[in-house]
């Protein structure tokens, strides 16, 4: 997998060349839905569910494994703790939440500090020497994430933009600039 010829130096280069993408119609009724999350300080176990079939309908199984219980109280916390490594490592402990699917429950709630850490987004910043760890983009962990939020954040903030729209930007242009497929497979 690959991507076609970068026309652009950097992330910054980038960023200031193409248009900021707008929400998805169906994303945006899902964090429309989800606004009262941040205020009500609790995540009920079908608003958990909707998230991860849209982050990733393949892990939906595992997802449904939690319990309404399990998934409002660690919510709970998750909601008041001002740490970023905690929210993180709070949401991995729910059967099925990866560190994608994690970042996915707080861009979805809070898309003006969140965007979603993917592949994609993941090998375009690599490709555009953003990052310089794991090319390939997957089996994140927290440092990861960590830098690639604190780097869609000061972009957001340098163009007055959500964070979700810098992330959902960079997905869009690597998805019109790919080559070849997305996961490498690994031959037996």
């Amino acid at each position: 997998m690959g991507l076609k010829r970068l026309k652009y130096k950097s992330l910054g280069e980038l960023l200031e060349h193409v248009p900021i993408s707008k929400e998805d119609p169906e994303t945006a009724k899902i964090i429309h839905r989800l606004r009262h999350i941040r205020r009500d300080k609790e995540l009920s176990r079908g608003e958990f569910l909707d998230i991860c079939h849209w982050k990733s309908p393949r892990s939906i199984r595992q997802c449904e494994r939690n319990s309404a219980r399990a998934i409002e109280s660690i919510s709970r916390r998750v909601l008041v703790s001002r740490s970023e490594r905690e929210r993180l490592e709070l949401l991995r402990n729910l059967r099925g939440v990866s560190v994608p699917t994690a970042s996915a429950i707080l861009a979805l709630i809070n898309p003006a500090q969140y965007g979603v850490i993917d592949i994609r987004v993941w090998q375009l910043l690599y490709a555009l020497n953003s990052v310089k760890k794991n090319p390939s983009g997957q089996g994140f962990r927290f440092e990861h994430w960590y830098h690639y939020l604190k780097l869609l954040r000061y972009h957001a903030k340098r163009l007055q933009v959500h964070v979700r729209l810098v992330e959902l930007t960079l997905f869009k242009y690597h998805q019109d600039h790919q080559t070849g497929t997305l996961y490498k497979t690994q031959s037996k």
